[in-house]
């Protein structure tokens, strides 16, 4: 054995002897385990301190061979833990705590996510986009007309001469002072025309359709509906007169560069006729009066666009704008417009630059679920594509690559026009394509919070209030989908029907779609009965009257009546079904772990406070080690703990606590019990540390054979955690060990009688089969009368009984020296195995 150190070396020997198990605690100088481990060993018998010592060497060495790299994979396992990839079903409390770390890093992703989306927008692009469209949809010409108000050719050239040239060219101060040449160009004085604007049409050539017959001699030129397979390549016009004129040639969609349009009535191609304006508006004027003569909008024309864009450096945002006028084949003219406000510049602000770093973040947060998603498909395989929430999680994730992919287009693609614009002021600017993309990928983005936000129900459904929506949804999936197939078929029917009656006169059933989409809204109350009623006198009452009646009152209260009985199912079930651990239940289970941990060290330092009173036996006002170990020794403390609060104080070194060093010692103990009584207070835990000792004889008595094995019996005083005492605690602890080296002995001999058991069933398949063997042999032996075949028959039975029973013997015998006590129980199953041998033998005859 080694001799103990002294105090002053003691300070430096225990940490080498004890390695982790003593730490240099500011409050007391000993750690909260090694208390345990402490009042432990003091409870059990030198050999079990040995094998606990020898296990913890095995495994330290065991830990050191994994090394950095084993604590890393760890760590790397940890932090993509997830419900899927941990055995969380059997453990409930792992289940939710692992499900609060998830939800806390995904509400991290949230906002983050949130951060990102509204700097991408703001209250100010809603007015920006209600200045443009006043300004270009609703300024009236000479004649009171607007561009909304559009319905012919006429109408088209005075909105081209008036309103779009004044809205677009701002020469003079509200003054009539004319601007000055460097103010040139900006709309409303505060947006600037990014280049010139530009006109374009598409057409259709004169045969695009066949006349009839009857007609053939009168009409000699027919236009069709637009279609890009039709559109009139030719050069038209002056194009003879001024052969580079763009506005009389055609050109083609890459050309161009352009896109194509959805607009009200036809989807038209990128390609055609354009021609663009000025930077002024005298040059502009001019521009137009030019087609306006030389009739460049013509009977086969079908679309004019008018495209231009402004930013606004004050906003830092981009207007796109593209106004369009459908000529339809019947005649007349259909207006329709685009305003698309965006950021395309992205970073300018100390906000923008906030945003980028939150972008970054975000694809971090993307990579990380990216691997863990991989993690759980490995684990799970192609059950993991039957989850809903695996399926939305993709989704999110795809979304995402996909908006960071476009971002960086962007920012190069916007470098590249704006580089080129500056180079060239005159010629159109055209944020068209680019523009378009930005809506898409505004879109892209809100579905992607849209999805994120709805994912929280997968990280809240631990908690049985939380799982009412999918449960209920759920559960009546199929009655949903049989009520779905029975109101599409109805609500298809009404559709067409009102199509086919009110198409021709009524706007809300034009289309088969606008007929779709017009009953939705009469089944949320916005509809107008006076127009189906001029539409068709008698049969618009009736269709309507039948549409409320069938749908209204009818599949939409058994829809109703669907969601409601199933959730009422629902409520009842979830009051019926056990409380399982919740999140409260885990919350309040760390606040009492909190409560207790501070009790746990007060009550340490009474120990010592204690010991510190009555350790001097000899009243010679100095305490020495000896008195000191004895004291606390006889409160459970373990030697290392003892030591280390000892020379702490040991400030001399002379292994002998003086008067000066007591009363150091009572004040740093009395300072941390006030410090640790405040904290106590503080988290809400008044009125319980009255209760949290217990007196040395409390939940011992009945117990004492239970510690005598320890040499002493423990006096020091737990805290009552839960209605369980320290004492009782330590007394159930060595229960348990000796139960289970109790059962570990038990376990042992049962698998003993089990291997004898199966030896035994073995020899008797073969003895069996050896006597059936003999049987046959004697049976078939001719020339025997039946007398010697029955005393030879008996012969070799009894020698066959007499060696089962030798052998039967030899392995009780074995078996008694491997398990004592266990002669019987093999006597008992030699006795029944020859008895059942005899029996099968004589069955066998």
């Amino acid at each position: 054995m080694s001799t103990r150190p002294g105090s002053g070396q003691s300070r430096t020997a225990w940490d080498d002897g004890y390695g982790d198990g003593i730490r240099n605690d500011p409050d007391l100088g000993m750690d909260d385990d090694v208390y345990m481990a402490g009042g432990s060993r003091s409870a059990k018998s030198s050999s079990s301190q040995m094998a606990t010592s020898s296990t913890a060497d095995l495994k330290k060495s065991n830990d050191n061979k994994g090394g950095v790299f084993g604590f890393c994979l760890r760590g790397v396992r940890s932090l993509w833990a997830t419900r899927q990839t941990e055995e969380t079903t059997s453990n409930r409390e792992l289940y939710v705590k692992t499900t609060l770390r998830e939800l806390i890093i995904y509400i991290v992703f949230l906002v983050v996510l949130c951060i990102i989306t509204f700097g991408m927008t703001s209250t100010t692009m809603y007015y920006y986009t209600k200045v443009m469209s006043d300004l270009f949809l609703d300024s009236t010409n000479d004649k009171g007309g607007s561009f909304r108000t559009l319905t012919s050719v006429e109408d088209f050239w005075r909105y081209a001469k008036g309103p779009l040239v004044n809205g677009l060219y701002w020469e003079k101060w509200y003054n009539n002072q004319n601007i000055s040449a460097g103010d040139i160009g900006y709309i409303y004085y505060e947006n600037k025309l990014l280049g010139v604007p530009r006109i374009r049409q598409l057409r259709v050539h004169s045969n695009s359709c066949k006349v009839h017959e009857d007609f053939e001699n009168f009409i000699s030129e027919c236009y069709d509906s637009y279609a890009e397979s039709i559109e009139d390549t030719k050069p038209f016009g002056a194009y003879l007169e001024d052969p580079t004129n763009t506005a009389w040639r055609y050109f083609s969609e890459s050309a161009l560069g352009g896109s194509s349009h959805w607009g009200e009535l036809n989807t038209y191609s990128g390609a055609g006729n354009y021609k663009d304006l000025n930077t002024t508006k005298a040059a502009s004027l001019e521009t137009i009066d030019y087609l306006f003569d030389n009739l460049w909008v013509r009977r086969g024309t079908r679309a004019v666009f008018i495209d231009f864009s402004v930013y606004n450096a004050n906003i830092n945002l981009f207007c796109v704008i593209r106004l369009l006028v459908e000529f339809p084949a019947t005649g007349g003219a259909i207006p329709s417009w685009t305003f698309r406000t965006v950021k395309l510049i992205r970073y300018v602000t100390v906000m923008d630059y906030f945003v980028l770093a939150c972008e970054i973040i975000f694809c971090i947060f993307l990579l990380y679920y990216t691997v863990e998603e991989v993690l759980e498909i490995k684990k799970l395989k192609l059950s993991y594509f039957k989850g809903f929430w695996n399926i939305l999680d993709i989704l999110v994730i795809i979304i995402s690559f996909v908006c960071v992919g476009f971002n960086i287009y962007r920012t190069v693609e916007v470098d590249d026009k704006l580089t080129k614009l500056l180079k060239d002021p005159y010629v159109y600017a055209d944020f068209e394509r680019l523009s378009y993309w930005e809506t898409r990928f505004s879109n892209a983005i809100a579905i992607a919070v849209f999805m994120a936000w709805i994912k929280i129900f997968k990280y809240i459904s631990f908690n049985k209030t939380m799982t009412q929506l999918s449960s209920t949804l759920g559960r009546c999936a199929k009655d949903l989908a049989g009520f779905f197939v029975m109101f599409i078929i109805i609500f298809l029917a009404f559709t067409q029907l009102g199509y086919l009656l009110f198409g021709t006169q009524v706007k809300d059933f034009s289309s088969f779609e606008n007929a779709f989409f017009t009953l939705f809204r009469i089944i949320l109350g916005d509809f107008d009965f006076h127009q189906l009623e001029q539409a068709n006198r008698i049969l618009g009452p009736i269709f309507f009257m039948l549409f409320v009646f069938f749908v209204f009152f009818v599949l939409i209260n058994m829809f109703l009546a669907i969601i409601n009985d199933t959730y009422s199912e629902v409520k009842s079930d979830m009051a019926n079904a056990k409380n399982e651990f919740e999140i409260a239940d885990y919350f309040k289970k760390g606040y009492s772990k909190m409560l207790d941990k501070l009790n746990f060290k007060r009550d340490k330092i009474v120990d010592i406070q204690s010991a510190l009173q009555s350790a001097d036996i000899n009243q010679d006002q100095k305490v020495d080690f000896d008195e000191w170990r004895q004291d606390l020794k006889s409160r459970g403390y373990a030697d290392c703990e003892i030591e280390a609060v000892f020379a702490r104080y040991d400030v001399d070194g002379d292994r002998v606590l003086d008067a000066e060093e007591q009363k150091k010692m009572f004040a740093d103990l009395q300072e941390q019990k006030l410090a640790l009584n405040k904290e106590y207070d503080d988290i809400g835990g008044k009125g319980r540390h009255s209760s949290s000792r217990l007196s040395s004889n409390e939940g011992d008595s009945g117990d004492d054979s239970d510690d005598e094995d320890s040499g002493t019996k423990s006096s020091r005083t737990g805290r009552t955690a839960n209605g369980v005492s320290y004492e009782e605690f330590t007394v159930l602890s060595r229960r348990v060990d000796r139960m289970e080296h109790s059962i570990g002995s038990i376990v042992s001999k049962i698998d003993a009688v089990l291997v004898k058991l199966e030896a035994m069933e073995k020899a008797k398949l073969k003895r069996r089969e050896t006597m059936g063997k003999i049987l046959d042999s004697i049976t078939e032996s001719d020339g025997t009368s039946d007398e010697m075949k029955r005393e030879q028959m008996e012969k070799l039975v009894r020698e066959e009984l007499e060696r089962w029973d030798s052998e039967t013997s030899v392995g009780a015998n074995s078996a008694r020296g491997a398990s004592p006590g266990g002669a019987s129980g093999q006597s008992g199953l030699r006795s029944r195995s020859r008895a059942e041998s005899a029996q099968n033998g004589s069955s066998d005859v």
